[in-house]
């Protein structure tokens, strides 16, 4: 085999896998993503700390795939300008999606999104876009993201905040 064929195999492997980033994805590193067969989405605020928990509940017997993972943005010392989003996905029956086709985040897919950073406190109001299902394995789950995630200030309801969130997301099973 010659190096021209070597490469363009590589390049054919990588592309099927989404491995590198796409023009126009978001710059941030997941630093969790964790995927339950047999969970539910658990979505409490805390208005004494000003945060939102988002949490899954593994509670639950029938099959249910969920997806909660975090990504950090400007992970750098010093700048003050870091910030993590931490975005949930109901995927209800994930045997059911089909592979490379987007579905509606908050209509087909529920999702849930909070905020850590520097900032105003900030409450989840909403998450607009859509997700592909990749691949989904025994173990894991991957796709990608396309999202506008919505929120709005605690203390005054009238300043918004939006943040994207654009590139691929994966849930390993523990």
């Amino acid at each position: 085999m010659t190096a021209l064929h070597t490469l363009a195999l590589i390049a054919g492997v990588a592309s099927a896998c989404d491995i590198l980033p796409r023009p126009g994805d978001t710059q941030g590193v997941q630093q969790a993503g964790r995927w339950e067969q047999h969970g539910r989405i658990s979505v409490r605020p805390d208005p004494r700390y000003t945060l939102v928990r988002l949490e899954v509940d593994t509670n639950v017997v029938e099959r249910h795939d969920v997806v909660l993972a975090r990504f950090d943005f400007n992970p750098s010392e010093a700048e003050g300008d870091e910030y993590s989003l931490t975005v949930a996905l109901d995927l209800g029956d994930a045997r059911r999606l089909s592979a490379n086709h987007p579905y509606s985040l908050g209509d087909s897919i529920p999702a849930y999104a909070t905020v850590t950073c520097l900032c105003r406190p900030l409450r989840p109001d909403s998450v607009r876009g859509s997700y592909v299902m990749q691949t989904r394995g025994s173990r894991q789950l991957a796709g990608r993201v396309d999202a506008t995630l919505y929120f709005t200030a605690w203390n005054d309801s009238t300043r918004h905040a939006t943040y994207r969130l654009r590139q691929r997301i994966h849930g390993v099973r523990p």
